[in-house]
């Protein structure tokens, strides 16, 4: 019995770290597979049609509710297909680089006030280093797959990924000027005020959200930005030769992805897990305290609100927008975003130096 007391206390750091990294991958990989199902609602809906309806539970359609179980059985058992002039190990290391990035990522998310796995000090330093790689796993899979359509969409989306990564990275800058860190957490907590949602940073960093918003999408290859998938040119870009538990893998990648982009969205810009009715104790000259009415609202659930509508957004653009073409996505990064970037960094650096309330924690 000794023998185990002390074998349990060696490992049970280790046993706690894993069930927290359960705790966070069980219900990612479940919101990645009910966002397809989202979007297939939420676009059908927006073009007058009905979307899944047909596959439920226990014999109940419900709405189409067990149509991700479905497709997700589907692909775990359909074969593998290894193109006969392909790469074998790199073909399918590729989608493993890209899935892995997409988690690794969420180990240092602050879901609530000190609800995170690791809550280090350079936190946004290591999602944008962590989801950087991710890139290697699209050249990879195009070089691998020995196919000429698969080794333009890589191409593509590489240089894609690389241009708006730089205005992406420039936007967030903006918010580390203003919180004065790189830990979420803290910059979280910098965003607390008396003004509600004018406390938060999205109110004097607007034109640095729209810039990481619409480079967050460019960056996950998704409508309108998705040449890189362009079926009417190049077929289905650098997943064209995958099948099976292979594209399930870039499939879940992407979608995972879209959702790091809307929470830390919500993070950077939105409050995170904070109320935006925080300070607000009437409203109209009525003496209504809002504060008090939404207290009872865990940090959890606003957090999860905040990204659920940035996820919205992506399925609205997707069934809104045409796709661009791929020189007018470039110039649109690398002549329009960085320069706005740059010039907007200048003017919250002046506002942080002179003290403009009350949004800068640095003033």
């Amino acid at each position: 019995m000794e023998t185990l007391y002390y074998f349990w206390e060696f490992i049970k750091p280790v046993a706690i770290i894993l069930g927290y990294i359960v705790l966070i991958m069980v219900p990612l990989i479940l919101t990645v597979a009910y966002l397809t199902y989202a979007e297939r609602k939420i676009i059908g809906f927006m073009q007058m049609r009905m979307g899944p309806n047909r596959v439920g539970f226990f014999g109940f359609r419900l709405w189409g509710l067990g149509q991700p179980i479905a497709d997700t059985v589907k692909l775990i058992f359909k074969e593998v297909v290894i193109p006969s002039g392909a790469n074998t190990f790199l073909f399918l290391i590729a989608p493993i680089i890209s899935i892995a990035t997409a988690f690794a990522a969420w180990s240092v998310v602050p879901f609530d006030a000190g609800v995170v796995l690791a809550d280090v000090n350079a936190g946004l330093l290591y999602i944008l280093a962590i989801t950087s790689l991710g890139v290697y796993g699209v050249i990879i899979a195009g070089w691998a797959s020995n196919s000429k359509y698969a080794l333009l969409g890589a191409l593509r989306s590489a240089a894609q990924i690389v241009s708006y990564e730089i205005a992406m990275g420039f936007a967030l800058v903006g918010v580390l000027i203003a919180a004065g860190s790189l830990n979420l957490s803290t910059i979280v907590e910098a965003q607390q005020g008396e003004y509600g949602v004018a406390s938060w940073f999205w109110l004097p960093l607007f034109p640095l959200f729209l810039v990481y918003f619409i480079s967050g999408v460019a960056e996950t290859n998704r409508a309108p930005f998705d040449v890189a998938e362009g079926e009417s040119e190049i077929v289905a870009g650098f997943h064209v030769e995958y099948s099976g538990t292979a594209f399930a893998a870039f499939f879940l990648a992407e979608y995972a992805n879209m959702i790091i982009i809307s929470a830390l969205a919500a993070i950077m810009f939105f409050g995170g897990w904070l109320s935006p009715f925080q300070g607000i104790h009437s409203i109209f000259g009525l003496p209504v305290d809002l504060e008090q009415f939404f207290a009872w609202v865990p940090g959890l659930i606003w957090f999860v609100a905040k990204t659920a509508f940035f996820l919205v957004l992506f399925l609205w653009f997707r069934a809104t927008f045409p796709r661009y073409r791929y020189d007018q996505i470039m110039r649109l990064g690398w002549k329009v975003f960085i320069p706005i970037t740059i010039v907007w960094l200048l003017v919250v650096g002046a506002a942080v130096i002179g003290g403009m309330p009350p949004w800068f924690a640095g003033a």
